[in-house]
């Protein structure tokens, strides 16, 4: 719980940043395709470290990574303010700040994964998915209106600044966590980083519906990466900031009910039908949010997106613990982070260009073109997440 609760901190200052800089960029230069860059130079470090990072929560300290990957990831948000003290931060050093801070967040993630499989039994697997929902959700719950409402009486720097802080906050959890409590890893035998690597794939391959499970979660992660990346445009196209983190709070609320359900009740059984169907559902809340340009259905199919996605992490979470050895968690988490990571990185590479061009060829505008390309992403979601139930591999998971 104390981890959680530091990790529900992190998300929050990270929301802030994360809103912040993505309505300053959109204000400078007025496209979509900007902002998606700045979003692929976020999680381009996902697609280069998860593996290392799978690699060394396998073999040292998790607690430690975490304090050292949280701690260091404070230096790119830092040096983007001080960019911004300066004078107007151009779009290149905010790449650089963002690139930066999440070379060192990949460190984390592995960690944090492989941390709940050892202190946790396989019956809370499920409540504590729920809860880290939770914390997942607070940086479009909590961080958009938060940063909406500041952001009306100061600038981005203050967003930073709030960031900032909630790093000695992040860092403290897991330094008293890892003073009280000691896990003792068994290492057999040194092994080269090529040999750790593979050992974990073996492991994440011995059961081929996993392999199935996660290959279909990069298509998954394409078209929701999509949805994520031009939500704000679409918005900021006819509405304000404060009005864009109202919006994203209310929407956001989805993922607060189902996270809260889930962390007091969990999912017994039928996880692969409740995964395909919650799927389905957020592809239908997809399309709605696409089509709207009015505030009230865009928050009301947002709201149904958002409160889908718990449901689908907590059975996709639930059959990779399950179906994989404790020892090599942290590796089969840093290659499924590096696997299906690669649709958010391909989302954001081409979605921001796709909803400009959209926009200037049918002249509609940035903020249509981000709509079109929102709702044809959700009809995608919506088929793969019927077809995936007629996959016996993926099924056999719960047996």
């Amino acid at each position: 719980m104390l981890l959680w609760f530091g990790e529900l901190i992190s998300c929050i200052g990270g929301g802030l940043t994360s809103f912040g800089l993505g309505v300053y960029v959109f204000q400078k230069t007025g496209n979509a395709s900007s902002m998606a860059l700045v979003t692929l130079l976020g999680f381009l470090p996902t697609i280069l470290l998860r593996i290392p990072a799978g690699v060394l929560a396998d073999r040292y300290d998790r607690r430690l990574l975490m304090i050292i990957g949280d701690s260091c990831s404070a230096l790119g948000v830092i040096y983007i303010l001080i960019c911004m003290a300066r004078g107007e931060a151009t779009l290149a050093e905010i790449c650089i700040g963002v690139f930066i801070s999440a070379v060192f967040s990949t460190l984390l993630e592995p960690a944090y994964q492989a941390t709940i499989t050892d202190l946790l039994t396989k019956e809370e697997y499920s409540k504590a998915s729920g809860l880290v929902s939770i914390a997942g959700s607070s940086r479009y719950l909590f961080s958009p209106v938060i940063a909406g409402l500041l952001l009306s009486v100061a600038d981005v720097k203050l967003l930073l600044i709030i960031d900032i802080c909630t790093f000695f906050v992040t860092v403290t959890s897991a330094i008293v966590v890892k003073k009280s409590i000691h896990i003792t890893k068994k290492v057999e035998k040194k092994e080269s980083f090529l040999s750790s690597v593979k050992d974990g794939w073996h492991a994440l391959t011995a059961r081929k519906g996993i392999l199935t499970l996660v290959l279909v979660s990069t298509a998954i992660t394409l078209f929701m990466g999509m949805f994520q990346i031009l939500a704000e445009p679409l918005v900021l196209s006819f509405a304000d900031a404060k009005t864009l983190g109202i919006a994203e709070t209310v929407c956001a609320s989805g993922m607060l009910v189902s996270g809260v359900l889930l962390g007091i009740f969990g999912i017994k059984k039928s996880f692969v039908k409740i995964l395909c169907v919650a799927l389905a559902i957020a592809g239908l809340g997809m399309i709605g949010f696409g089509f709207f340009e009015t505030i009230v259905p865009i928050c009301l199919f947002g709201f149904l997106f958002f409160m889908a996605l718990p449901f689908a992490n907590n059975c996709l979470d639930y059959l990779v613990r399950t179906n994989t050895p404790e020892e090599a968690q942290g590796r089969v988490w840093g290659l499924i982070g590096f696997i299906t990571q690669i649709g958010y990185i391909i989302a954001a590479a081409l979605s921001g260009v796709a909803a400009d061009a959209l926009g200037s060829a049918t002249g509609l505008g940035v903020g249509r073109g981000a709509g079109m390309m929102i709702l044809m992403s959700g009809i995608c979601l919506a088929v793969i997440a019927l077809a995936l139930y007629a996959v016996k591999k993926v099924r056999a998971l719960e047996v």
